[in-house]
């Protein structure tokens, strides 16, 4: 997914930055007051140090990672940072919520813990506050595709969230208008069959990819990611989940909108095909 301005008829300039953390770019798009000035500087700082911090406890290509060391069972979950309780139970949530498709053992062999799922939406929402903090500011913050936008200056239009198509990835399939709020996307487009039904173990073979638009990027990655892992019940399920928005895209190359309480928030173009 990528942000675009919008227009108006006075375009704000938009400065952006971008950082190699969590094993993945993480970009920042900003325009408005404090585009390009110390405080933003500071506050890009502030965000890019507690995502590395959060990648120093919950890392599972660390070996000294509290989550690694958790997982080979050398220490107990009250010997961690809070922060990995807290993950672990927003974990157990999304697990009950999704009737098993979202979990953070795996489904057979070893049940090996990867809270990854979770951690990346929950540690980017964090980091975004000190951003949102700017004020007269609009912040677009995306990490590995995954973005929490808000609008903060005086007479921006918002911003417009294009959603690659997954059958090919030169193309958008539509494009997502975001005031305040989050959006992402799984499938297997860019990382290939990563994602598989947390309790059968079985790999989707009928959704290509679900995009959900939230409030908050922790739940609307976690319902993107339980979504597509549930196959051809994605949009079923998905309608279910309240406040949430999106696009589902099969693997036919139908598309099926999710419209929630905000009708036409997604816009389907044409498709040549």
């Amino acid at each position: 997914m990528s942000a675009a301005p919008g227009s108006t008829q006075r375009p704000l300039a938009v400065r952006r930055r971008v950082e190699q953390v969590m094993g993945m770019p993480v970009s920042l798009a900003l325009r408005g007051r404090h585009a390009d000035d110390e405080p933003a500087r500071e506050a890009w700082d502030a965000a890019v140090a507690l995502l590395r911090d959060v990648d120093r406890v919950f890392s599972t290509y660390r070996p000294d990672s509290w989550v690694s060391r958790l997982g080979r069972g050398e220490v107990g979950v009250g010997d961690c940072p809070s922060e990995v309780a807290d993950v672990l139970a927003l974990a157990e949530r999304a697990r009950r919520e999704s009737g098993g498709a979202f979990d953070v053992r795996r489904a057979g062999g070893d049940g090996a813990l990867d809270p990854s799922g979770v951690v990346k939406g929950w540690a980017v929402s964090r980091a975004a506050a000190p951003l949102i903090a700017l004020g007269d500011t609009d912040v677009c913050l995306s990490a590995g595709g995954d973005l929490v936008c808000h609008t903060g200056a005086p007479g921006s239009p918002g911003w417009r969230i294009g959603i690659e198509d997954p059958h090919d990835l030169s193309r958008v399939v539509a494009v997502v208008p975001v005031r305040n709020g989050a959006v992402a996307t799984s499938g297997a487009a860019r990382r290939g069959s990563h994602i598989s039904h947390g309790r059968t173990g079985v790999v989707p073979t009928a959704v290509s990819s679900v995009t959900v638009v939230a409030p908050d990027l922790t739940w609307a990655d976690v319902d993107a990611t339980a979504a597509y892992a549930m196959d051809g019940e994605a949009l079923t399920w998905l309608r279910t989940r309240p406040g949430r928005r999106g696009l589902v895209v099969w693997a036919d190359g139908r598309t099926d909108v999710v419209e929630g309480p905000l009708r036409r928030a997604v816009r389907r173009p044409v498709r040549g095909r």
